[in-house]
């Protein structure tokens, strides 16, 4: 029996039009898709008649299944033979769990790929006009996934407190008031600039920059939704609408 394949496809940070030319090939050839909460069901309209479109989605404290569950549905599949695409918001390979998908196609001698995808970090500082490094600014990047072990935050801080840097918190909305007092406890310069985005890329995108001092408070006068990201240390330097409006131009032009 033949072996099918799988690629595990970013498909960027929300809007669909952010995904690669490779990710809209596979989806165009793919069998069956597998796909994540936080991906834009406009992406879905380039498979073909009849793949069959499996949902996944995890928010906190509600799995539809679990990660070990995918990558037995990845294998389950491709060992029919089968197109697979795992669709997962954002990189693969940027706090997306593929490394563990990818681990369990190799235990299983299943054929992978893995096509890129625009990460969060990425989609929300050019959709904010914000560098995520600047020569006079910023001469670092840190990523550091904020998820909590046994209620504490479980990494090194000394990589969120170097300065020059640039410091993205990923999924961090919910401890995101516990991560700003530690980080000023902890010596971080209370004037450092910190924005948090929400719905980075989608139409509904909404940010609120301010100092790192002044963030608990911002936080608790402000609802923002999840996904959301924590930036600290560059400014935007273009407004949202000011962004869209020229977009808007350019294909009026065009």
């Amino acid at each position: 029996m033949t072996i099918g394949t799988v690629h595990l496809v970013g498909a960027g940070p929300g809007a669909a039009d952010l995904i690669t030319l490779r990710g809209i090939k596979c989806l165009q050839r793919a069998e069956v898709v597998v796909y994540d909460r936080l991906v834009s069901r406009e992406l879905l309209d380039y498979t073909v008649a009849g793949c069959e479109k499996i949902y996944v989605g995890k928010r906190k404290n509600l799995h539809v299944m679990s990660q070990t569950d995918i990558c037995l549905e990845l294998v389950k599949h491709a060992r029919l033979g089968k197109r697979v695409v795992r669709l997962k918001g954002g990189d693969p390979f940027i706090f997306g769990r593929g490394g563990e998908e990818v681990d369990a196609l190799v235990k299983a001698d299943i054929p992978w790929e893995v096509v890129p995808g625009v990460t969060a970090a990425s989609g929300v500082a050019a959709s904010l006009g914000m560098p995520l490094t600047h020569r006079d600014e910023s001469q670092a990047i840190t990523f550091v996934t904020a998820h909590r072990k046994h209620g504490e935050f479980d990494f090194d801080w000394s990589l969120a407190l170097h300065n020059n840097q640039t410091v993205v918190f990923y999924m961090a909305l919910s401890c995101a008031s516990d991560l700003v007092a530690e980080l000023l406890t902890r010596g971080k310069d209370p004037l450092t600039l910190f924005t948090i985005a929400a719905n980075g890329t989608w139409d509904n995108e909404r940010f609120e920059t301010c100092l790192l001092k002044d963030a608990e408070h911002v936080l608790s006068v402000n609802h923002f939704s999840s996904p959301a990201l924590l930036v600290m240390g560059p400014k935007p330097r273009v407004a949202v609408e000011t962004v869209h409006s020229q977009l808007d131009d350019l294909a009026v032009r065009h």
